[in-house]
């Protein structure tokens, strides 16, 4: 297992270096027969500008407790750096003033083929979000789609080879599934999340490669975790301590897996399985509700 270990927290007031302080990550190279196989990605992301914690849309947020911006920063820098480390590429885009979780950019957008779903947000403190990431990939010639129904991004969307999955339960409209597997022409699976902890798809399931996931049952309705056992009978079970670490709020490049490394169960799992664990410091982040993958949009197709 990879760990990237960040030095001391900086104080209050100082400024903090755009490289951050972290040893290298494995570098890229050819899988041998039999090992899995890291596919290079490009990733939108959002820098945490203005990163704080002024209102609560989930359990985790509490605005009582204080945030530190500066290790925030130096946490999303260090996560950007592991990503560029093994050959990803990393764009991005400008935070807006005033929207504090504008860092959390998957769920900006959906973006397969080349075609972007918009954002639609439930909750009016981030409603601003979905127009401005769309106007980022108008700008750059996507193809561009206004959703009609709320739904937020790959925070609920997630491509898992052949499928679609798409969660709902307290943020995407269930409508929305209808209208993403239009655009999209791929099946959707509709899977309904059942406990408020983990309010959107990403933070209770994660997609491996394209035949396999990991993800916590108990975060899912009966109807969801059977159609889950049935699509993905070798899943990866995460226990509670996981998902609470926000262990399944993790990227897969195929090989490599970047998450929290108090999810030390999955670890050893993925390790099991021939997986590569690069475990990432995101404490000020997950004070939002969010983690590695909140953190990162994949930009599947289109311009480059």
């Amino acid at each position: 297992m990879t760990q990237l270990t960040l030095g001391p927290a900086p104080r209050a007031g100082t400024s903090v270096s755009p490289a951050p302080a972290v040893p290298p990550v494995p570098a890229p190279r050819t899988a041998a027969p039999g090992e899995r196989v890291a596919r290079t990605r490009r990733y939108l992301m959002c820098p945490p500008t203005h990163f704080d914690v002024v209102y609560s849309i989930n359990p985790w947020m509490d605005p009582g407790k204080p945030v530190d911006g500066a290790l925030a920063r130096l946490q999303w820098d260090g996560l950007v750096h592991a990503f560029r480390s093994l050959g990803h590429r990393v764009e991005l885009i400008e935070p807006l003033p005033g929207y504090p979780d504008m860092v959390f950019a998957a769920n900006g957008a959906t973006v397969i083929g080349g075609k972007v779903l918009s954002a639609r947000f439930r909750h009016v403190e981030r409603a601003a979000e979905g127009p401005a990431y769309l106007e980022w990939f108008r700008a750059r010639g996507y193809e561009t789609h206004q959703a009609a129904h709320v739904n937020e991004g790959e925070g609920d969307y997630l491509l898992a080879g052949r499928y679609l999955l798409a969660g709902t339960g307290f943020r995407t409209d269930i409508r929305s599934h209808r209208e993403a597997e239009k655009l999209f022409g791929l099946p959707v699976v509709g899977l309904r999340l059942v406990d408020p902890r983990f309010y959107h798809l990403d933070t209770a399931l994660a997609v491996l490669d394209d035949d396999l996931i990991m993800y916590y049952p108990e975060a899912f309705s009966r109807e969801s975790r059977g159609v889950l056992r049935v699509l993905y009978p070798d899943a990866v079970i995460a226990t509670e301590e996981d998902a609470e670490a926000f262990g399944l709020n993790a990227v897969s490049d195929g090989r490599h897996v970047f998450l929290p490394s108090a999810a030390t169960h999955l670890t050893d799992e993925l390790r099991e399985r021939g997986f590569e664990p690069i475990c990432v410091e995101l404490s000020e982040l997950l004070k939002s509700g969010g983690s590695a993958k909140c953190c990162t949009l994949e930009l599947r197709g289109g311009p480059r």
